[in-house]
């Protein structure tokens, strides 16, 4: 439906934009509380970029954009508001939410561009970039999550998804209960400690044996900067505890310390 809404809009329908799903419902990591489905809208006529230290524009072929990102975000508003009515479309400050009714779930539609990432040679790395409306840039790779987590979910016998979608059920316990620590912690960054932890943790007889192994293995390397300085989300093309993130390590810390001490396992 989203994809028909684009295909009707005037304003759109000319345009090279692609549609689809991302987030925890495409890569089979959600869980009951994950109720909405992520929905990526991204032009590639127009792109955002990232060039290598010391270059220009001018070295890679880059002239200024003819159609802004405030007017895509504002084209795509308006074609799902003629496809779903005014009431069933709200703007958020990142990503327009289509409510849910008696024959499709809660979406949110996040209108991008293209982001690419230059290196010296050329070549770039494709990935998604929007302006949220108070400011700033947000950029994400779904497309190297997706491969990435496929190919760890398949070296591990489809442990690696199933263990996320473990703890992820824990922190949404932890939360009911009350459990103050489990409160700031996102979906997305239980996938990507989980995502860390070797392949080896996933070999276990029983899946609790590897629940407790990636529980301890997260919590001991978040002890400190130096340990997970290096740690990325499961793109591998963004660090998960320098800047720009909206966690921080020491939450993940106090979450795993208080997830292990919850299910009670032993040192």
């Amino acid at each position: 439906m989203i994809r028909a809404a684009i295909r009707e809009s005037a304003a759109l329908r000319s345009k090279n934009i692609e549609v689809f799903a991302q987030g925890s419902y495409k890569n089979n990591t959600n869980v009951r509380f994950d109720s909405d489905v992520d929905v990526c809208v991204r032009l590639t006529d127009q792109f955002f970029y990232d060039l290598p230290t010391g270059t220009q524009e001018t070295s890679f072929g880059i002239s200024p954009a003819s159609y802004s990102y405030e007017n895509l975000k504002n084209d795509v508003g308006e074609a799902l508001v003629s496809k779903f009515g005014r009431a069933g479309v709200a703007r958020g400050n990142k990503a327009f939410d289509v409510h849910e009714n008696s024959y499709r779930v809660d979406a949110d539609v996040v209108a991008s561009f293209e982001h690419r990432r230059y290196a010296a040679t050329g070549r770039y790395i494709s990935g998604t970039e929007f302006r949220p409306d108070d400011g700033g840039r947000v950029i994400n790779w779904p497309l190297q999550q997706y491969e990435n987590g496929v190919a760890k979910n398949n070296r591990t016998g489809g442990r690696f998804k199933l263990i996320t979608r473990d703890i992820k059920r824990l922190r949404n316990e932890m939360n009911d209960k009350g459990v103050a620590e489990a409160k700031p912690i996102p979906s997305f960054l239980i996938e990507c400690l989980v995502w860390n932890a070797p392949d080896e943790a996933f070999g276990h007889k029983g899946l609790t044996e590897d629940v407790r192994y990636v529980l301890a293995f997260a919590f001991n390397n978040t002890r400190s900067d130096e340990t997970c300085i290096e740690w990325g989300e499961v793109s591998e093309l963004k660090y998960l505890f320098r800047m720009g993130q909206p966690w921080t390590r020491e939450q993940a810390h106090a979450f795993l310390s208080a997830a292990w001490d919850y299910v009670a396992f032993k040192d």
